[in-house]
């Protein structure tokens, strides 16, 4: 064979070579652009995720916040009217309408168990009901109360 032929062969070697390698290189870099894709998305679902718990834990942290001051609010007014049945003193009238405001929100807060219960110690101080009576309608509210603000779900951690 002449030098000419040798040097044909050796360079269509070569060049075969570099298309066989570069075939897989290739292949390879598309595999692995694929994974960086793939293990990218997952952590931004991951992140997601992570933000949608934390915004959903502060929704549930304000959201029982207001439930709280809506307790203490109607626990307020209602030892107001229990003072004023006691002492006979108080104004009455205005003290009948901040329960009736503080037991709406109450309503409107929630649990039914809880807004049942302030409903029963708003009745009872309508019908006048003995102290122990009174006493017993606002510690069933306290206890419905807590209940209600302990078993919320907690805040995650973030």
């Amino acid at each position: 064979m002449s030098e000419w032929g040798i040097a044909l062969i050796a360079a269509g070697a070569a060049i075969a070579g570099s298309v066989v390698t570069g075939w897989y290189s290739r292949s390879a870099g598309i595999r692995q652009a694929d994974a960086a894709r793939h293990a990218g998305d997952r952590q931004a679902e991951a992140l997601l995720e992570s933000v949608r718990m934390t915004v959903r834990g502060e929704a549930e942290q304000r959201a029982l916040a207001v439930r709280r001051q809506a307790y203490a609010g109607f626990l307020g007014a209602a030892e107001a009217r229990v003072l004023a049945e006691r002492t006979g003193r108080g104004g009455e009238q205005g003290d009948a309408v901040l329960l009736q405001r503080a037991l709406g929100e109450v309503v409107l807060e929630g649990p039914s168990d809880v807004a049942a219960a302030a409903a029963r110690l708003v009745d009872a101080l309508r019908r006048h009901e003995p102290p122990d009576d009174l006493n017993r309608a606002k510690l069933a509210f306290v206890t419905e109360a807590r209940r209600a603000l302990d078993t919320a779900p907690p805040a995650p951690r973030s």
